[in-house]
């Protein structure tokens, strides 16, 4: 698996995103069902145990979760977000809606670099847990 040749890198990668399936009417993918809640908290999980200085990233496919099916991903190791849809091509929750759910969660957004890396910007934001 992808999760497995990553583990495997020498450094492990400073981020990895992980996308829930949006079937797109019109592509190859458009008649795939959409990948089980289950399924995206065991990837995340495992990618927090086997990278766990690696920032997990809850990406795409988000509108279709639920507040709890998030909060799931967070408790199994996402530490991370893309807020808004700038960088992806199907949309996510805005930036205020993703503000409301971290307070309603207990999450605190902080800086998504520190050590002179760029600071948070709307597109990503890393919580601390």
């Amino acid at each position: 698996s992808m999760l497995k040749t990553l583990s495997n890198m020498v450094q492990h990668p400073e981020s990895v995103p992980i996308n829930a399936l949006v079937p797109v009417k019109g592509t190859p993918m458009a008649d795939q069902p959409r990948v089980p809640i289950w399924d995206m908290i065991r990837m995340i999980a495992t990618a927090r145990i086997i990278m766990p200085k690696t920032v997990v990233r809850l990406s795409a496919g988000r509108t279709e979760m639920s507040l709890t099916d998030q909060a799931f991903c967070f408790m199994a190791g996402a530490n991370s977000i893309f807020a808004g849809d700038k960088l992806l091509t199907t949309p996510n929750p805005g930036f205020n809606a993703d503000m409301q759910m971290f307070e309603l969660l207990g999450l605190t957004p902080r800086e998504a670099f520190k050590n002179g890396r760029p600071a948070a910007r709307q597109e990503e934001v890393s919580i601390g847990l």
